[in-house]
C-alpha cells in the first residue's frame, strides 16, 4: 500500500524546504519539493542606483554573501561595459575560493555528514582500532589513541547526561547507516575539529573584504587598498596571514576532509540511487584573464544532456530562448501562465493560490511552490559540483580529470557512479581539493603582481552615471558552491527598472513545469529505498546532497493525508 510522507521543515539547510514522497512498499515512487518562503528581494532594487544593488542582493542569502555581491557586480559591471583591474580579479577569485572550501567542509561535517555517520555506533568504537584507521588513510596529527578516547568520552558526556545538543533527534542506529564504529568514532572526531577550523579560513574574506558574512566590494573592482610597506591597508603582514590560512586550508583538506570522504564512500559503493535527471549545467567561472573569456576559467562552461559526456552544448546566458522561467506550478502571476520568461523579462509578482496552513498535503496538480521553474531549451536541469565536474571531465579539463579518476580508481568504481547521491557528495570533496590547490596559485600571482608594482585594485572611469547609456542591460554569472547563479539586471536613467536572480537552488528545487518535467531534486528521489518510512534517512542523504539554499519537525501522513505521527530531524 502507498503512502505519502512530509518531511517539513527539512533541516540542516538554508531556508524552508518541504517535502512529500509517495512510498510504495519500500521505494519512493513519487516526490514533490516545495519552496515555502517568499523570496522578493528583486523587487527591493528596482529605481535604485545600480552600484549599490550588490549590497541588498548578496543579503539573499546568510551563506552564500561573497557569490551574490560577485554576481551582482558583475551583471552591472556587463550593463556598463566595465573592465576591473587585474589585482581585483585575483582577489574575487581568491574570495570564491575561499568560500567554496568554507561552504564545502562545512556542508559535509557539519550538515551532511550526519546521513552518513552513526554518532551512537562511536560509543562502541576501540580508540585503539580507530587509531589505526586514521594513521592508514592519512597522517593527519590528531590520530593518537588517547586523542580518539578522549572524543569518545566527551561524546559519552553528552549521551549521559541526557540532552545531546548537536547529536538529539536523528535517526542513530538506522539500518541505512553502513559505517562500523570505529569510522564513525573518526568522522565525529573531525566533525569536531571542522568546527573549530572553519572560523579560521573565513578570515580572509575579513582581510579582504573587512568583515564576514557580507564582505564590501565596488562596482569595478573591489573594495580594498593594498600597499606592502602602509600599515593603514592591506600590508604584507596580512597578506602573510591570508597565506597562513591558505596553508591550513590546504592541510585540513588534504589529511581530513578528502581522506574522510575517500574512507566513507568505501562503505557506501552500493548505495548508488539518487542519481536524478540526467541533465548537467554550468556557467564556468574562476576567470585567470576576465570574465568574457570563457577559455579561462578553471569550471569550464557547458551542458551535458543525458549522461553523454561526448559532447558538451554551447551555453548563451543572454539568448532569450535559451534560459527560461516557468511557472505553471510555481506562485508566481505570468499573463500566459505557461509561457517561459527569459530573465531580463522575468517578472516577481507573487501569486498564492495554495491551501491556507495548516495543510495536510500540497497538490502538485496545481501550484505548490515559492520556487519557479527554469528551464534550459525546455530541459530541467542539475547544478552543483557534481554538474561543474561532469561538465569539466566531459570537456577534457585535466585537473578534474585526474581528480575523479584517482577517486574512482582508489574505491573501484565506473565513471557511471557520479551519476548519485554519493557521487554528488563525492564530488563536492573533490572540488574543494581543486579550489584550494587554486587558491594558492592565485594568491602566489597577486603577490608576484604586487612585487611587480601593480597595486590597482579599482577601475573608476565609468562611476560617473553620466557617462552611462540612457538604456541598457547586463548579465552577471558565478559558479556557487551550490551551482550555476546568474543575476540578470535592466537599467534606464541610471536606475534599476527590472532584476532577476536565478539561483542554484532555483534550478535544483524546482517544481513540475507545464510539461510535467520534475526538477532535480523531485527526480533525484524516485525510486530511492525507504527501510523505515518513519525515519526517512534516505530522503534527506539525497537531498542533502544537493546542500539547498531554501529553513524542526517532520509530519507523515498516510494516504489519505492522516497524520499519523510527528518526528524530529536533526
Amino acid at each position: 500500500m502507498s503512502r505519502r510522507i512530509v518531511i517539513d521543515p527539512v533541516t540542516r539547510i538554508e531556508g524552508h524546504l518541504r517535502l512529500e514522497v509517495v512510498v510504495d512498499g519500500d521505494r519512493i515512487t513519487d516526490a514533490v519539493s516545495s519552496g515555502t518562503v517568499f523570496r522578493g528581494i528583486e523587487k527591493i532594487v528596482e529605481n535604485r542606483d545600480p552600484r549599490d544593488v550588490w549590497a541588498i542582493m548578496q543579503r539573499i542569502c546568510g551563506v552564500c554573501t561573497h557569490i551574490h555581491a560577485l554576481t551582482s557586480l558583475r551583471a552591472v559591471e556587463d550593463a556598463l561595459k566595465i573592465t576591473i583591474p587585474k589585482n581585483a580579479n585575483l582577489i574575487r577569485n581568491i574570495m570564491t575560493d575561499t568560500l567554496f572550501i568554507h561552504d564545502h567542509v562545512v556542508h559535509f561535517y557539519l550538515l551532511h555528514g550526519f546521513d552518513w555517520i552513526d554518532v551512537m555506533s562511536a560509543l562502541k568504537a576501540d580508540p585503539a582500532q580507530t587509531s589505526v584507521l586514521a594513521n592508514s588513510i592519512s597522517d593527519w596529527h590528531l590520530s593518537s589513541t588517547s586523542y580518539f578516547k578522549d572524543m569518545q568520552n566527551k561524546i559519552k558526556r553528552f549521551v549521559d547526561s541526557g540532552q545531546l545538543g548537536i547529536f538529539a533527534n536523528a535517526y542513530w542506529g538506522h539500518p541505512a547507516y553502513r559505517l562500523p564504529p570505529e569510522m564513525n568514532l573518526l568522522a565525529v572526531a573531525h566533525y569536531l575539529e571542522a568546527l573549530d577550523w572553519q572560523k579560521e579560513i573565513v578570515k580572509i574574506h575579513t582581510i579582504f573584504g573587512g568583515k564576514n558574512p557580507h564582505p564590501n566590494y565596488a562596482v569595478g573592482g573591489v573594495a580594498c587598498s593594498i600597499n606592502l610597506n602602509d600599515n593603514d591597508v592591506i600590508n604584507m603582514e596580512r597578506l602573510n596571514m591570508v597565506k597562513s590560512k591558505i596553508d591550513e586550508a590546504q592541510e585540513f583538506v588534504s589529511k581530513v576532509y578528502i581522506p574522510d570522504m575517500l574512507a566513507i564512500a568505501s562503505f557506501y559503493k552500493k548505495d548508488l540511487w539518487g542519481g536524478g535527471i540526467r541533465n548537467y549545467m554550468a556557467y564556468g567561472d574562476l576567470p585567470s584573464t576576465n570574465i568574457n573569456d570563457p577559455d579561462s576559467f578553471l569550471f569550464p562552461r557547458g551542458i551535458v544532456l543525458d549522461r553523454d559526456m561526448t559532447k558538451v552544448y554551447d551555453l548563451d546566458l543572454k539568448d532569450p530562448k535559451q534560459i527560461q522561467e516557468f511557472v505553471s506550478h510555481s506562485w508566481y502571476r505570468y499573463d500566459d501562465k505557461d509561457a517561459g520568461l527569459h530573465p531580463w523579462d522575468g517578472k516577481t509578482e507573487p501569486d498564492y493560490n495554495g491551501p491556507k496552513p495548516p495543510y495536510k498535503n500540497l497538490n502538485e496538480n496545481s501550484g505548490y511552490s515559492w520556487v519557479k521553474s527554469p528551464r534550459w531549451q525546455g530541459k530541467s536541469m542539475e547544478h552543483g559540483p557534481l554538474a561543474r565536474f561532469i561538465v569539466g571531465y566531459a570537456k577534457g579539463n585535466k585537473e578534474i580529470k585526474e581528480l575523479v579518476d584517482g577517486a574512482l580508481k582508489h574505491l573501484d568504481l565506473p565513471i557511471e557512479a557520479l551519476f548519485s547521491t554519493l557521487g554528488r557528495t563525492l564530488a563536492r570533496a573533490l572540488e574543494s581539493k581543486l579550489c584550494v590547490d587554486h587558491l594558492s596559485k592565485t594568491y602566489d600571482e597577486l603577490i608576484a603582481n604586487l612585487k611587480a608594482g601593480d597595486t590597482t585594485t579599482f577601475n573608476q572611469e565609468k562611476w560617473d552615471p553620466s557617462t552611462w547609456p540612457t538604456e541598457t542591460k547586463g548579465v552577471g554569472f558565478s559558479e556557487a558552491p551550490r551551482g550555476a547563479l546568474g543575476h540578470w539586471v535592466r537599467i534606464k536613467d541610471s536606475k534599476v527598472t527590472n532584476y532577476q536572480a536565478v539561483v542554484p537552488t532555483t534550478w535544483n528545487a524546482s517544481p513540475r513545469d507545464a510539461n510535467l518535467q520534475k526538477g532535480a531534486f523531485e527526480a533525484s528521489l524516485l525510486d530511492t529505498p525507504i527501510a523505515i518510512p518513519e525515519q526517512p534517512l534516505e530522503v534527506l542523504r539525497t537531498i542533502h546532497s544537493f546542500d539547498p539554499c531554501l529553513a524542526c519537525s517532520t509530519h507523515l501522513l498516510d494516504s489519505n493525508g492522516n497524520k499519523l505521527f510527528t518526528v524530529k530531524v536533526l
